[in-house]
C-alpha cells in the first residue's frame, strides 16, 4: 500500500504574547464587553482630564496675588495660596527665623532613614548612626546649646514634626511588636497573657483617645512637681498603639512558620533566642513585609490626629495657616492638594520599597 503525503498549508504567524498591545488585547478587549466597558472608561477619564487641567492650569493662578485668586474663584485654581502660606503650612508654629535648623534637621533624619534601607548598610554601625542623627537632630530642633536659640516642642510643627513622630514611633514600635508577638505565643502564662491584655486593651480603642489619655490624662497622675513633655507622652502612645496592631501581624508571620523548624532547631542545641534570631524571625517577617510596610503608611498619615493635643503637624498646620487668614481661607483645597501631593509621594515611596524588599526575599527563598 503506497502511503501519499499531502503537503498541509502555511499557518497564520502566531499573535505576539507579550508587550503593550497583546496586553490591551488581553485585559481590555477581549471581549465586546470588555471592550465598550473599557472605551466607555477610557472617555470618562479623558473627559476628567481636560476638566481638571482646565482648572489646575490653564484658568489658573500661579502667584500670590489675592484680587486675581478671587476673580478666577471657582473656575481655576489659585495656587499663589501656596507660596503665601506654604512656609506656614510646611514649618508650622517654628519660628520663622530659625526655620533653617528643622530643614537641616529633618533632611538628616531623611537621609538616615535612606540609608537605613540599603542592605550594605546593614552593620554594626548603624546603630550608632542613629543615635548620633538623633542627637543632632534634638539639638537642632531644641536648641539652648551651641548659641541657638531655645524653641519649646509645643512650637515645632508642619512636615518636620510629622516626619519626627513617624520615623522615632516607627523606630520603637517595630521591636516592641516583635517581643510582644513572641510573648503571646510564650509558653509562660503570666508573660502570655500580660501581652494578650497589652494587644486587646489598645486595639479596643481609638488612637485619638490613647492621644488624649496620654496628653491629659497622664498628668493627673503624676507626682507633684514631675511633668513630662507633651511631645513624648505623644510618641509613647503613638509608639504603643502601632506595636498593638504590629505584634498581630508579626504573630501571623510566626504562626505560618512550620511547627517541626523550631524542634529540628532545638534538637540541634540551640537556645531559645537562637532559634528565633536565626531561623524564626527573619521567615516570619519576610512573610509579613506587605502588611508590616501597611501598618507603617498608616502610621505616617496617623500623625494627623496628634491636632487633638495643640501639635500642629502638617494638617494641622494647614488649619493653622487657612483659618487664620479669612482672606486666603476660601482656597483650602489648593492647599489640602499640596499636602496630599506630600504624603501621597512618601506613602508611594514606601509602598514600592516594600515591593523591592519582597522580590529580594523571593529570590533569596529561590537561593
Amino acid at each position: 500500500m503506497n502511503t501519499v503525503f499531502k503537503s498541509i498549508d502555511a499557518r497564520p504567524m502566531p499573535g505576539r504574547s507579550s508587550g503593550p498591545l497583546a496586553w490591551l488585547r488581553a485585559n481590555l478587549f477581549s471581549t465586546i464587553g470588555n471592550s465598550l466597558l473599557s472605551v466607555f472608561l477610557l472617555a470618562l477619564v479623558v473627559w476628567a482630564f481636560v476638566a481638571s487641567m482646565d482648572w489646575a492650569l490653564l484658568n489658573a493662578v500661579f502667584n500670590a496675588n489675592l484680587q486675581a485668586c478671587n476673580d478666577v474663584r471657582g473656575a481655576g485654581a489659585c495656587w499663589g495660596v501656596i507660596s503665601e502660606k506654604g512656609r506656614l503650612i510646611v514649618m508650622g508654629r517654628y519660628p520663622e527665623t530659625e526655620h533653617w535648623r528643622p530643614v537641616i534637621a529633618t533632611a538628616l533624619m531623611l537621609g538616615v532613614v535612606v540609608l537605613s534601607c540599603m542592605p550594605r548598610f546593614w552593620n554594626k554601625a548603624l546603630p550608632a548612626i542613629w543615635i548620633v542623627m538623633l542627637a543632632i537632630y534634638f539639638v537642632l530642633m531644641k536648641g539652648g546649646f551651641f548659641g541657638l536659640t531655645a524653641v519649646d516642642t509645643d512650637q515645632w510643627g508642619g512636615f518636620p514634626l510629622t516626619v519626627m513622630l513617624t520615623v522615632i514611633s516607627m523606630t520603637l514600635a517595630f521591636p516592641l511588636a516583635i517581643f510582644v508577638a513572641l510573648g503571646r505565643r510564650s509558653n509562660m502564662p503570666a508573660i502570655r497573657t500580660l501581652c494578650t491584655l497589652y494587644v486587646e486593651l489598645i486595639r479596643g480603642v481609638p488612637l485619638i483617645t490613647v492621644l488624649f489619655m496620654a496628653s491629659f490624662m497622664l498628668p493627673l497622675f503624676m507626682p507633684e512637681g514631675v511633668k513630662i513633655d507633651v511631645l513624648l507622652r505623644v510618641v509613647v502612645g503613638i509608639t504603643l498603639f502601632s506595636a498593638a496592631y504590629m505584634a498581630e501581624v508579626v504573630r501571623g508571620g510566626l504562626q505560618a512558620l512550620p511547627k517541626g523548624q523550631t524542634e529540628a532547631a532545638a534538637t540541634l542545641g540551640l537556645s531559645y533566642w537562637q532559634v528565633q534570631r536565626m531561623i524564626v524571625l527573619p521567615q516570619a517577617l519576610a512573610t509579613v513585609v506587605p502588611s508590616i510596610m501597611n501598618t507603617f503608611i498608616g502610621l505616617f498619615k496617623d500623625t494627623s490626629l496628634v491636632t487633638i493635643v495643640s501639635l500642629y503637624e502638617l494638617t494641622g498646620a494647614l488649619g493653622l495657616a487657612l483659618n487664620s487668614d479669612a482672606d486666603w481661607r476660601p482656597f483650602k483645597i489648593e492647599a489640602y492638594l499640596f499636602i496630599t501631593f506630600i504624603y501621597f509621594a512618601f506613602c508611594f515611596a514606601m509602598s514600592r520599597y516594600s515591593l523591592w524588599i519582597e522580590d529580594r526575599t523571593a529570590v533569596s527563598k529561590v537561593r
